[in-house]
C-alpha cells in the first residue's frame, strides 16, 4: 500500500508543473468566464452588474451570432472530412513507399510549423495575385475568381488554406497508427486473393480505427475554435458571409461597443455545443471500436 502511494505522488509531481499551468491559464478562466457570462462587465471598469441569464436570452435573438454558428457548423463538416480523407490517402501513399519517406513527411508536415496567420497572408498573396497572373497569362482561367471577395468562393478559399495547414499534421497521426498493423495479416489478406483496396478497408482500416477517433476529435475541437485562417485570410467578409463564432465572439468583447460580458456568454454556448458533439463522437467511435 505505501508502494502504490510513494508511486501514485511521484506521478502526480511529475505532472504537478503542466497540472498547475493548465489550471492557472485554463481551468480558472474557464470557470471565471462562466461567472462573469452573468455580468454586463465591459472588461475594463472594475464595476459590473449581476443580470443573470439575461445574456444567454439575448443570444437566442442575435441573428448574427446564429449565422456564424451556421457557418462555423458548415466548415466543421467540410473540414472534418476534407482534412481526415486527405491526410489518410497521403499517409497510406507515404508509407506504401520504398524510399524516401522522411523527405515526404517533411515535405507535407512543413506547413504546420508555420503560424496559420502569417499562412493566411501568404495564401491571401496567393489568391489575390498569383491566381490571376496564371489566369492571364498561363490561361488557366479558372482560377481567375474573386478568391476573398466573393462569399461563393471564399468559403473554398477558407477550406483551402485550412487543410493545407492542419493535414499534415493529422497525416503522421495516421502514420503512426498504420504502422502498428501487423503486416502478416495484410500478407494474409493477399494470399486469401483480397485486392489492395479490399486488404485496406477489410483489414487495415479497422486496426487503425483508433487514429481515425483521434484525428476526429482533434479536427472537430480545433474546427470550431477557428479564427486565425479567417481572419487573416477574409476577417469574416464579405460583409460577415464568412464570419466565425469565435470571430464573432472577437468582434463583441473588443471592436465596437464592447461586453465582455455577452462575449463571455457566446463563449459559454459555444463551449457546450462543442462539448456536447465531441461527447457524441467519442461515445460512436469508441462503440464501434468496441464491436470490432
Amino acid at each position: 500500500m505505501t508502494k502504490k502511494k510513494n508511486k501514485n505522488l511521484s506521478l502526480l509531481l511529475f505532472v504537478a508543473p503542466a497540472l498547475v499551468v493548465y489550471i492557472i491559464f485554463k481551468l480558472f478562466p474557464a470557470i471565471s468566464g462562466v461567472f462573469y457570462s452573468m455580468t454586463d462587465w465591459n472588461g475594463l471598469n472594475k464595476n459590473y452588474h449581476f443580470v443573470g441569464l439575461n445574456n444567454f436570452l439575448e443570444i437566442f435573438q442575435d441573428t448574427d451570432f446564429w449565422k456564424s454558428m451556421f457557418f462555423t457548423l458548415k466548415y466543421v463538416v467540410v473540414m472534418v472530412f476534407a482534412a481526415n480523407i486527405l491526410a489518410l490517402l497521403l499517409a497510406v501513399g507515404i508509407e506504401s513507399r520504398r524510399k524516401a519517406k522522411g523527405f515526404f513527411r517533411t515535405l507535407f508536415y512543413m506547413p504546420n510549423m508555420i503560424s496559420m496567420i502569417i499562412g493566411g497572408y501568404m495564401w491571401t498573396f496567393i489568391f489575390t495575385k498569383v491566381c490571376y497572373y496564371l489566369a492571364d497569362n498561363w490561361g488557366l482561367k479558372f482560377l481567375d475568381k474573386s478568391w476573398i471577395g466573393d462569399p461563393k468562393y471564399s468559403f473554398l478559399a477558407i477550406i483551402i488554406v485550412s487543410a493545407w495547414g492542419s493535414v499534415g499534421y493529422l497525416m503522421i497521426i495516421y502514420m503512426a497508427a498504420l504502422q502498428g498493423v501487423p503486416a502478416f495479416l495484410i500478407e494474409a489478406a493477399k494470399l486469401d486473393g483480397a485486392s489492395s483496396w479490399q486488404s485496406f478497408w477489410r483489414v487495415t482500416f479497422p486496426m487503425i480505427r483508433h487514429g481515425v477517433t483521434i484525428c476526429i476529435f482533434w479536427t472537430l475541437n480545433s474546427a470550431f475554435q477557428v479564427f486565425d485562417v479567417i481572419y487573416s485570410l477574409t476577417g469574416g467578409g464579405p460583409g460577415r458571409a464568412t464570419q466565425s463564432v469565435a470571430i464573432n465572439i472577437y468582434e463583441e468583447a473588443f471592436t465596437g461597443n464592447i461586453r465582455f460580458g455577452y462575449a463571455t456568454a457566446k463563449s459559454t454556448v459555444l463551449f457546450l455545443a462543442v462539448l456536447l458533439i465531441t461527447a457524441v463522437q467519442l461515445s460512436v467511435m469508441k462503440r464501434r471500436e468496441q464491436e470490432l
